[in-house]
C-alpha cells in the first residue's frame, strides 16, 4: 500500500475541489488552500488559520505543498533575473523574470529540454528528457512569487503577465500545461486576466486545433520564416505541420478566443543572412495578409551552440520598415538579459537527453 503523500500543487482548482469533497469536506476548501499558497506564500498547513485543527492535522498526514527550489540566481544589469530550479532528479530548469516600469513579465519553462530542436534554440541542443508536472511548473511562478512579491504584498509589485516562452514545447505537454492555467486564472490563486497569460508554440497545428474554445488564453506562435522550404531547416517540426496547416489553426483558434483580442502574436527570430532578407520580409508580408496578428522581431541572441549570428541594426531595420509599410503592428524586441544567458533561445538548464540515449541504445540492438 502507497504511502505517498499527495501534493496539492499537481491539482488544478477543479481537482483540488474534487479531492476535499473525496475526504469528507466541502469544495470550498479549495478556495482557501488556493488563496493560502498563490496568494499569500504559506506552504504550512498549521499556519493555515481558517482551517479546523483536525483538517490541518489530517492534511499534515495525507498531503504535502511543495514546489522545486531554486538552487541559483543570475542578475543582469538590466534587472532581467534567471532562476534555476532544482528537480530532484538531477534536472534543473531555467525560469526568467523580465521586470519594466509597469508589469512583471515570468517567462517559464514546460520540459526538461526540447524535442522541438529547432536550429537555432540552446534547449532544443540541449535535448529532451521529459515533461514538467503540474507542481514544477506552477512551482516556478511560485518561487519566483516568493522573492518579488504575492498579489496580497502591497509593498511589492508581483508577476503581473506569464509567458511559456522558456523551455520546452508548451503543447506537447498539454495537460498540465492546461492545469496551469487554471491556476493562474483562479480569482483564488494568481487571478491573472486570460490576456496575460501567453502560451507559445511552434505550431503543433492538432493541438491549436483541439485547444481552441477551450483554453482561451494569449498564443504565440514562433514563425521564424515565410516559407516551409526555410522553416523546415529551422523549425523541423515543420515538415510534419507545414505553414499553411499551422495558420489554419491559428485562425480557427482565434475565431474561438476571447484573450487574444482577434490576433495572434508572430514571433520571429532575425537570423543575419538567413531569413532577413528584404525579399523574405516581403514574402512574409503576403503569408500574414490574412492573418491577424502583430509581430514580434527577435534580433537572434547567440550562444556557444550555434553557428548563426545577429543580423546589423540596419538588416533589423530594413525588415522591421517592410512589415510596418504593409500595415503590420510590428515590435523590435529589446534584448533582456543575454549577459546571463536569460534571452530568448539561450534557456539550457541541465538535461539529460533521453532521446539521444534511446537512439544509442536502438543502434546497439
Amino acid at each position: 500500500m502507497s504511502t505517498e503523500k499527495i501534493n496539492l500543487m499537481n491539482l488544478s482548482p477543479k481537482e483540488l475541489g474534487e479531492f476535499f469533497v473525496s475526504i469528507g469536506e466541502k469544495s470550498f476548501r479549495s478556495q482557501q488552500i488556493l488563496r493560502w499558497v498563490y496568494q499569500f506564500g504559506e506552504t504550512d498547513f498549521d499556519k493555515m488559520t481558517n482551517l479546523r485543527k483536525d483538517l490541518r492535522a489530517k492534511l499534515k498526514e495525507t498531503c504535502v505543498i511543495t514546489a522545486p527550489e531554486i538552487v541559483s540566481e543570475q542578475k543582469a544589469s538590466d534587472g532581467t533575473t534567471k532562476w534555476a530550479l532544482d528537480l530532484g532528479d538531477g534536472q534543473l530548469v531555467e525560469t526568467v523574470l523580465i521586470p519594466e516600469e509597469d508589469r512583471n513579465t515570468l517567462c517559464i519553462s514546460t520540459q526538461v529540454g526540447c524535442p522541438v530542436k529547432c536550429s537555432f534554440c540552446r534547449t532544443g541542443a540541449q535535448g529532451f528528457n521529459r515533461n514538467l508536472t503540474v507542481n514544477e511548473i506552477i512551482g516556478q511562478v511560485f518561487r519566483a512569487s516568493t522573492r518579488v512579491g504575492f498579489s496580497n504584498n502591497q509593498e511589492q509589485k508581483p508577476i503581473s503577465n506569464v509567458v511559456m516562452m522558456g523551455m520546452g514545447e508548451p503543447l506537447l505537454n498539454l495537460a498540465n500545461v492546461t492545469k496551469v492555467c487554471e491556476i493562474l486564472l483562479s480569482d483564488y490563486a494568481f487571478a491573472l486576466s486570460k490576456r496575460r497569460v501567453t502560451v507559445s508554440t511552434s505550431g503543433v497545428a492538432p493541438v491549436i486545433n483541439k485547444i481552441a474554445g477551450k483554453l482561451d488564453v494569449a498564443l504565440a506562435l514562433s514563425l521564424h520564416a515565410p516559407n516551409d522550404e526555410l522553416r523546415n531547416v529551422l523549425v523541423p517540426l515543420n515538415e510534419k505541420y507545414p505553414i499553411a496547416e499551422v495558420l489554419d489553426s491559428v485562425r480557427n483558434y482565434l475565431d474561438k478566443s476571447n484573450a487574444n483580442c482577434g490576433r495572434v502574436t508572430i514571433e520571429y527570430v532575425l537570423l543575419d543572412h538567413i531569413n532577413d532578407s528584404i525579399e523574405q520580409a516581403e514574402e512574409l508580408v503576403r503569408l500574414l495578409r490574412t492573418i491577424p496578428c502583430k509581430v514580434n522581431l527577435i534580433p537572434f541572441n547567440e550562444h556557444e551552440n550555434s553557428e548563426y549570428k545577429k543580423p546589423s541594426n540596419s538588416r533589423i531595420d530594413r525588415f522591421y520598415k517592410v512589415l510596418f509599410d504593409a500595415g503590420f503592428t510590428v515590435i523590435k524586441r529589446t534584448t533582456r538579459g543575454d549577459e546571463i544567458s536569460a534571452a530568448c533561445g539561450q534557456l539550457a538548464g541541465q538535461v539529460k537527453d533521453k532521446l539521444a540515449k534511446q537512439k544509442i541504445e536502438a543502434k546497439t540492438c
